[in-house]
């Protein structure tokens, strides 16, 4: 089935309900890699609740996970050749500190779809707001540009402008660098959080996709950076981080050290996330946005 620019502008989600407790909010703090210094009181803080029971924090990048529609491009009708999909983006912003349990409503709609020509695809942004469902305080936004490698070419129909340009990195010296080692399994560890794509877990299906081995979540990617930022310039307080938005450059593999490399410029971090042992830059033109 084709793609059809209208119908895919058009098309409804229903309300994604998501009920989450305590130890959800653990296993995505422990899926990028928080925990790994268990004698850091700052990483104790999103992994162990206290003697009290009341001192969990939540990951402000937790917000991907929240109400996640899953991977609709699969779906027979939405007409995307899925398999040529790569997801090229994220941003989020955050509306209130995400409470460590509770029950949210994602309302996903798809903003925009851009046709870049019949040989270089076409691109996608899909937004989902994230409600707490009991008062309907919007707690977050996160917003997903995808390219469609395979679904250029489809003339009239598309959206008129072009997606967000690209942050730009200060062209100088970082002002500071955090290295993170992943571990071996992080990736079996994050699709607990809800991406279930074989492609983080199956050798043969990453085979298939033209990989030696099972990579890294994208997102998974961008919550070590967000890691690397809470603890170099915010002393792990997540009432600091008001938005974040990443451009995916390369895929990180379980067990690549990271290093962020972090530019401080009045109220925005930039940075840049680098696979050390394979010199790969796997996140760039990347922002984070604080209170």
């Amino acid at each position: 089935m084709a793609l059809d620019p209208r119908a895919l502008l058009t098309r409804r989600f229903e309300p994604i309900e998501h009920a989450y407790e305590h130890r959800d909010t653990q296993l995505y703090a422990l899926g990028v890699g928080l925990g790994g210094d268990p004698l850091h009181a700052g990483e104790l803080r999103y992994v162990y609740e206290g003697v009290d029971g009341a001192s969990l924090l939540a990951l402000p990048t937790m917000a991907n996970v929240l109400a996640y529609p899953g991977f609709w491009a699969r779906d027979p009708d939405a007409g995307i050749d899925w398999r040529r999909l790569v997801h090229a983006e994220q941003r989020i912003e955050l509306h209130a500190p995400l409470p460590v349990r509770g029950r949210v409503v994602g309302h996903n709609r798809i903003c925009a779809l851009w046709d870049r020509g019949r040989d270089r695809g076409a691109q996608l942004e899909q937004q989902r707001e994230v409600l707490d469902a009991a008062s309907g305080r919007k707690l977050a936004t996160v917003t997903q540009l995808s390219l469609l490698r395979g679904d250029g070419g489809f003339g009239e129909g598309g959206s008129d402008g072009a997606p967000l340009a690209p942050h730009a990195v200060p062209d100088r010296a970082p002002d500071a660098s955090c290295n993170l080692r992943t571990l071996p399994q992080a990736a079996l560890i994050y699709r607990l959080c809800g991406d279930l794509n074989p492609l983080h877990a199956d050798p043969g299906v990453a085979r298939a996709a033209g990989f030696d081995r099972p990579i890294l979540h994208g997102m998974a990617t961008m919550g070590v950076a967000a890691h690397a930022v809470l603890r170099t310039l915010l002393d792990y307080d997540p009432r600091r981080f008001k938005a974040m938005r990443v451009r995916f450059t390369a895929p990180a593999l379980p067990g690549d050290t990271l290093r962020t490399d972090l530019w401080v410029d009045s109220g925005v971090v930039s940075l840049r996330t680098t696979a050390v042992e394979r010199g790969v830059v796997v996140l760039d033109h990347a922002r984070v946005d604080l209170h």
